[in-house]
């Protein structure tokens, strides 16, 4: 008996039946742009999703280009339930604090319940440029 053949059938059997299930996972639109602005401040719409068959709690945060928080930056909506499958536009300004362009990355995060037996905190993040119109 072959045991090469047998081995690479049954792989590709078992890969087969994993890509067939459907995975979730959280999202956010649009996960990058370019932003005009002739204020001292940018400003950003993004809706962060929830695909699971529960509700979610979500905080969105920014950050700079190396992950340090942009403690002036406004969010219309920081903490924020999400119920299964819906998604809600939070809107975000960014002051350019005297540069003439900024980039910045605009993240949603899943905040787990108390008392609950998932734990996972899930991030994703969006990359954003502000530019000044000068």
């Amino acid at each position: 008996m072959r045991v090469a053949p047998l081995l690479t059938s049954l792989v590709v059997i078992l890969l087969g039946g994993l890509a067939t299930q459907q995975a979730a996972a959280q999202s956010m639109t649009p996960m990058r742009g370019e932003v005009r602005s002739v204020s001292d401040a940018f400003a950003v719409r993004v809706f962060p999703s929830n695909p699971y068959n529960h509700p979610i709690r979500i905080d969105v945060h920014v950050y700079d280009q190396d992950f340090a928080p942009v403690l002036a930056a406004r969010v219309s909506a920081g903490a924020i339930m999400l119920a299964p499958g819906s998604s809600r536009p939070v809107i975000v300004t960014i002051p350019f604090e005297g540069q003439v362009a900024r980039k910045v990355r605009v993240c949603a995060e899943s905040i787990p319940f108390p008392n609950s037996q998932e734990q996972v905190r899930a991030q994703i993040c969006g990359k954003f440029l502000g530019k000044r119109a000068i």
